[in-house]
């Protein structure tokens, strides 16, 4: 049997619709050469998952998205994926398919984290969802106490610039400026100083050489009277050691109980007792030793006047009985 042109231009035509037909359910997420092995996962909401989205164990591909739906009703909305799986893998009851990032520019995929419950899943069966955080919302979490502190950080610093303005009027900027004139001028008046110290130490170079040359001389002289000098200190060393070991301790204590006995004697001088006490005193010994001085030089100045009656002389030895007694 001849073939002809027209019928293999329609086996052609056939093969390219079927093709087709395969490709664009393949890109939809069905194989229609693979089993029909489902799982579903109802999340709250979904960002970026899109039919074909890779399914994912351990970062091994085992299937992809295959259909998304919303379901609920009223404000109460979920999304239901269905997966194709495309592996023959054992999936664990209660294990998890959670959304993640695949790469920095936004791309999902589906990672199921499998549990450690002995039964599995078959096909039909519904895994636990779970949504992991993006990466916008990991870094606007990040970025939002570093911002606060930025805010803050900006207001501290809008209120140091207040209070600088406030402070730094043009009186006190006219302070401050001739406070730096003044430590201008203290520099060139330490830099004039130290000039005249510069050209003092040119001018007194001989005298400094001298005096430095005179300390050398007594440094040495007190090197070379080192064993001297030693003998001086030993000797004055043990002379204090000497008068630490006499009895220096028993002559105080004896100067001590003197000066006790002589206070107690003036005390009993004080209080009369005793003949000096008696005559520090008494009046009567000083009034008795003045009236007898008032005799006596009643005494003497009778004497001087009329001697004769205390001195009784004649040269022939005749005594005048005729002369009156005064």
């Amino acid at each position: 049997m001849k073939i002809t042109k027209e019928f293999k231009i329609g086996i052609v035509v056939v093969s390219a619709i079927a093709a087709f037909i395969w490709g664009i359910n393949f890109l939809k997420g069905s194989n229609l050469f693979s089993h029909k092995y489902v799982l579903y996962a109802i999340y709250p909401k979904i960002d970026n998952i899109i039919p074909a989205t890779p399914l994912l164990i351990s970062g091994f591909k085992v299937g992809q998205v295959n259909k998304i739906s919303l379901i609920g009703s009223g404000n109460q909305k979920s999304v239901l994926i269905k997966f194709l799986l495309t592996e023959d893998v054992d999936i664990p009851k209660h294990s998890i398919a959670r959304a993640i990032s695949s790469d920095l520019l936004g791309s999902k995929a589906i990672e199921i984290i499998l549990s450690n419950n002995t039964e599995f899943v078959k096909s039909g069966d519904t895994l636990f969802a779970e949504t992991e955080q993006g990466l916008k919302e990991s870094f606007n979490k990040q970025l939002a106490p570093i911002q606060a502190k930025a805010e803050k950080l900006i207001g501290s610093i809008d209120s140091v610039m207040s209070v600088v303005n406030s402070v730094l009027n043009v009186k006190t900027r006219k302070n401050i400026d001739q406070s730096f004139e003044g430590v201008r001028k203290a520099i060139l008046s330490l830099e004039q100083t130290a000039y005249k110290m510069d050209d003092l130490i040119g001018s007194e170079k001989v005298k400094i050489s001298s005096i430095l040359s005179n300390l050398n001389q007594i440094t040495a002289n007190l090197s070379k009277n080192g064993a001297r000098i030693d003998n001086i200190i030993g000797n004055i060393s043990n002379m204090t050691d000497s008068l630490a070991k006499a009895q220096i301790k028993e002559a105080v204590d004896n100067a001590n109980k003197s000066m006790k006995e002589l206070n107690i004697l003036l005390t009993k001088i004080n209080e009369g007792q005793g003949t000096l006490g008696k005559l520090a005193k008494n009046d009567s010994l000083y009034n008795n030793l003045n009236k007898s001085g008032e005799d006596l030089d009643k005494l003497l100045k009778d004497l001087r006047i009329n001697p004769e009656r205390y001195i009784h002389f004649s040269v022939f030895g005749k005594k005048d009985k005729n002369k009156p007694k005064n």
